[in-house]
């Protein structure tokens, strides 16, 4: 049987994004936390594109570091580049994007589990759980240590019965040739886990010194970068280019010629792809119409001559692979350091989770990351930090903190998964949020910083200057509200605006409301007294700009907060229902809505249901208080 090898009060497998952040909050929560990697080599490991951010992912990077988590911090330290991208777009869809530098993050990540309080990281390959009395008490290694634990959080990854394919070529492994984990896969299924099988890609990496960049287009960092965490003030990071270049005709040819040999049409996958993210092969079959695809080179570090080779992910045979990449312009004579492959992996089906993410088949053990379904490496975090935060709390005899959907991205990815599930790669968009404009890159403190605090994870000092940004913004909109510009003040500056002058004095608030006037142009006719950092002035004007929006989402989730505030006894049986179909039936019995909110967001249930769901609420409430 092995050995009893330690006990914990979390147990947290797999140390990639999603594993970092739920053993590090479960830790500087109080919680003695065991972290168990594969490969102690791999911490925090980028196997796929050396970048964090983008649209909605980066929102969800803003969030973790809101609520006291690390992805932030750790991007911040180590970015070769740093951009704000649809800046010509409104503020609700501005999102920050970092370059790694792959290698420095990793260290960088490695180095801060290692000095946590409370927190252990040990290599180890996790081979089942061990179960007692219907919940998850612990695991087991390969070798045969037994660890026990309160509480245990699986973030496996792509690692579960992991099968890499290249053209004819497959094997059993992990990402970048790691060792899969085979038999905690079964032990999962054998423990009445539904499991599905889910497929990912990554492109060639190739040599810079084999790049042509004259035929490329340079893209570079912005010149004064803002971050992701808002413990950062400042950096002295150099900043790489990236660069752009396109597919061509010939690249197009070669696919369409080899796709007999491509295993996503010949049969030989089996995992559903992602379709946000799809390889190349996919893109000009699905696109035939297009003549050629972006293609962006991004440097993989600073002390590496390996580039990534962005929008170029593939499982052709590695043959195909070397023609693709000499057909497209700039890349005439590269020499190819690692060839792209496809992954197939093991998920669980997510409907199968709490909103917790606590496992409805077995109290005590938590999943986060791309064992949930997801893509994507801030996705995982986002999840990660909620499993630890909520893996900390179940050992804590606390209540589960469940994000709302009003009120971040991450409240969006989960509710997503467990409500509706997902059969296919799950990515984060900003249009999968309905409350977007609530949930912006620069308010992510006002919306979570409050609960960073309450849990343990923001410090007193962060929390203080917090409260005080709050305060000063405040404080300016009031004064604003309250200063009067006359006529002669404002001609000057509106003439340059081409803006309609003043025929009467108005408040300063107004003034700001015009389309075309900044809070720069405001302040040279009426000055703060106050001490605002650009971040502040930044906060102040997209308030005032956008309250009409603001007041109008904020309403419509105050009238849906009554459905979510309805809140459905656990032990109902859906069956007994009287005039829900069937499917209805089916679906609320299986995923078990928390909430009338909820309930109404399964896929299959209808209005008509809900009604019907309501007055049977109603009616059960009543024989209960009854009961008394």
């Amino acid at each position: 049987m092995g050995y009893e090898a330690g006990q914990y009060d979390v147990i947290v497998v797999g140390a990639g994004h999603a594993g970092c952040e739920a053993a590090l909050a479960a830790a500087r929560m109080g919680c003695d936390t065991l972290l168990l990697t594969i490969n102690l080599d791999m911490v925090a490991f980028m196997p796929c594109n050396p970048s964090i951010g983008g649209p909605a992912k980066g929102h969800v990077v803003r969030e973790i570091d809101a609520l006291g988590g690390e992805m932030g911090r750790n991007i911040d330290k180590t970015f070769i580049q740093m951009r704000m991208l649809n800046t010509g777009k409104g503020p609700a869809v501005h999102a920050l994007r970092a370059q790694a530098d792959k290698f420095s993050y990793q260290h960088m990540m490695k180095k801060t589990i290692e000095e946590t309080e409370n927190l252990t990281l040990r290599q180890g390959m996790v081979d089942e759980l061990i179960v007692e009395d219907g919940r998850c008490v612990g695991v087991v290694t390969k070798t045969g240590a037994a660890y026990r634990a309160k509480a245990v959080v699986l973030t496996t990854g792509t690692y579960l019965r992991g099968k890499i394919i290249m053209g004819e070529l497959m094997y059993e492994s992990g990402p970048n040739n790691q060792q899969p984990s085979v038999k905690l896969s079964e032990n999962l299924r054998s423990l009445g886990f539904e499991l599905v099988r889910f497929k990912t890609g990554t492109p060639p990496r190739v040599h810079k010194d084999t790049i042509d960049f004259d035929k490329m287009e340079i893209q570079p960092g912005d010149p004064n970068p803002k971050f992701f965490s808002y413990e950062t003030e400042s950096s002295d990071n150099e900043q790489l280019p990236c660069w752009l270049t396109y597919t061509s005709e010939e690249t197009h040819q070669i696919i369409n010629e080899n796709l007999h040999r491509a295993p996503m049409f010949s049969g030989q996958i089996e995992g559903t792809g992602p379709r946000y993210c799809p390889s190349i092969e996919d893109k000009i079959v699905r696109f035939a119409d297009k003549p050629k695809h972006q293609i962006f080179l991004e440097p993989e570090g600073k002390h590496t001559s390996e580039y990534y080779v962005q929008g170029l992910s593939t499982s052709m045979p590695e043959d195909v692979q070397l023609r693709m990449l000499r057909s497209i312009p700039g890349m005439e004579k590269v020499e190819m350091m690692r060839n792209g492959y496809a992954i197939e992996y093991d998920a669980i089906v997510p409907t199968q989770l709490w909103p917790s993410l606590e496992t409805k088949r077995l109290p005590g053990l938590f999943t986060a990351g791309q064992i949930n379904g997801t893509s994507g490496y801030e996705e995982a975090a986002g999840q990660g930090i909620m499993a630890g935060i909520n893996a900390a709390r179940s050992v804590q005899g606390k209540e589960p903190i469940v994000l709302k959907r009003s009120q971040a991205y991450i409240g969006v990815l989960i509710d997503d998964l467990v409500t509706k599930g997902t059969n296919e790669p799950y990515r984060l968009l900003t249009s999968r949020a309905e409350y977007r404009l609530l949930l912006r890159h620069d308010n992510a403190d006002l919306r979570l910083t409050e609960i960073g605090y309450e849990i343990g994870l923001i410090s007193e000092e962060r929390y203080n200057k917090f409260l005080r940004k709050k305060h000063l913004v405040e404080e300016e909109i009031e004064r604003l509200r309250t200063t009067k510009v006359r006529p002669e003040e404002a001609a000057a500056m509106l003439e340059s605006l081409s803006s309609a002058p003043l025929s009467n004095s108005v408040d300063a608030l107004s003034l700001l409301r015009r389309p075309e006037v900044t809070y720069a142009h405001l302040e040279t006719i009426v000055p703060s007294p106050l001490p605002l950092s650009e971040e502040m002035k930044e906060q102040v004007e997209i308030q005032i700009k956008y309250a009409g929006y603001i007041e109008k989402q904020l309403q419509q989730v105050e009238r849906l907060a009554k459905m979510e505030n309805k809140r459905i006894p656990a032990d109902i049986d859906y069956m007994d229902v009287h005039g829900l179909a069937s499917e209805a039936k089916q679906k609320l019995s299986n995923i078990r809505p928390l909430s009338i909110g909820q309930a109404s967001r399964i896929s299959g249930v209808t209005p008509a249901d809900i009604s019907i769901l309501l007055v049977y609420l109603e009616h059960y409430n009543r024989v209960t208080a009854a009961r008394g």
